[in-house]
């Protein structure tokens, strides 16, 4: 139970949204008397509306064309408002865009997968000429590996690149390359409950691809790290670090959105957490999830970093590390952690 040492006065805002981090946050303030205020971040009158508050949690999507529109400008206006805000301005400015995160690695030094971006088609054709494969292509945008290709040959990294400053490509991704998502529901059995939502997911996709428009323009490119079973999931929350491994799917290289967790601590290097522990701060980000690839060096890489990301697999770790690489064991709800971190905050500042 949370007891924050001076009385939150001023309701945090929420913004309300089924099956996301808000359906915890609001149980959390419930379960604590914390003062809270549901709201729609989509209503124009919404700055007005926080004025009175001292904090705004949006756990935005990166399926919600809206919330890629928009949800950075409320937050950030928010922030300019004096409130506490999750995420911040730090934490989610490169959120869905592995482009900006290629940037932001490399200028902290952290360890990136080796990655090339270009932005016309005469110098992407001139890279390939020379460059070694297979390589990894992968769009700025999406999640579960929507839109990551293994690269064999020149002459199919050629033909993306003329589609990538051409017509360009759907930032949702084919419905064909969904259907292993099919098998993994049936085995889970929970395959109705999946059929059930499908024409919510297309929804969302179809309207994604219509107001986000396609994506052209670059050309992506990370080098593929071979001999990887399993990718390491390090999701870090102010000075907890949760560690978790997924296995790759069958007969593929990919284990983002492959479904199989092992919740197995052994199994996540010390040096994922303490790496994970030290990017975060230097970001600095209030929460962020790192995917790590092992290339048989001592220092693991880092593919993509997310604020945004599942809460059960995080939970079910049963612990986490401190920034000391103590163990603290039981399981924390992320977004627990998240409203005590931000309220914490909010104390700390009439403090």
């Amino acid at each position: 139970m949370w007891k924050p040492e001076t009385r939150v006065e001023a309701p945090v805002a929420i913004h309300g949204r089924d099956g996301s981090f808000s359906d915890r946050w609001i149980e959390f303030c419930s379960a604590n008397g914390v003062p809270y205020r549901v709201v729609s971040c989509y209503d124009n009158d919404i700055i007005r509306s926080l004025r009175e508050c001292s904090a705004l949690l949006w756990h935005f999507g990166h399926g919600l064309a809206t919330d890629l529109l928009m949800a950075r400008h409320v937050l950030a206006s928010a922030e300019a408002m004096g409130l506490v805000t999750f995420p911040d301005a730090a934490t989610c400015w490169h959120f869905d865009d592995k482009v900006a995160q290629k940037y932001l690695l490399e200028a902290l030094g952290a360890p990136l997968v080796p990655t090339y971006v270009f932005y016309d088609l005469a110098a992407a054709l001139q890279w390939i000429d020379t460059a070694v494969f297979p390589k990894v292509f992968k769009l700025r945008r999406g999640s579960g590996s929507r839109n990551v290709q293994l690269v064999r040959t020149p002459e199919h990294a050629r033909s993306l690149a003329k589609t990538a400053f051409g017509k360009g490509f759907r930032p949702s991704g084919s419905e064909v390359r969904d259907l292993w998502k099919v098998a993994h529901a049936w085995r889970n059995q929970n395959l109705s409950a999946f059929v059930r939502a499908v024409p919510l997911r297309l929804r969302n996709r179809w309207r994604l691809d219509a107001r986000i428009g396609r994506e052209n323009g670059y050309l992506y490119f990370q080098e593929f790290i071979p001999n990887n079973r399993f990718d390491t999931r390090v999701t870090v929350i102010g000075d907890r670090a949760f560690g978790f491994t997924r296995d790759v799917r069958p007969d593929d290289f990919r284990a983002s959105g492959s479904g199989r967790l092992v919740h197995d601590t052994t199994r996540v290097r010390a040096q994922c957490v303490k790496t994970a522990f030290d990017v975060a701060r230097s970001m600095p980000a209030q929460s962020v999830a790192f995917d790590f690839l092992d290339d048989g060096t001592e220092r693991p890489l880092i593919g993509e970093i997310s604020y945004g990301y599942d809460s059960k697999p995080v939970y079910d770790v049963g612990g986490y590390w401190r920034p000391d690489l103590t163990w603290c064991e039981g399981g924390v709800w992320p977004e627990h952690a998240i409203m005590m971190d931000v309220l914490t905050r909010v104390v700390d500042r009439r403090s």
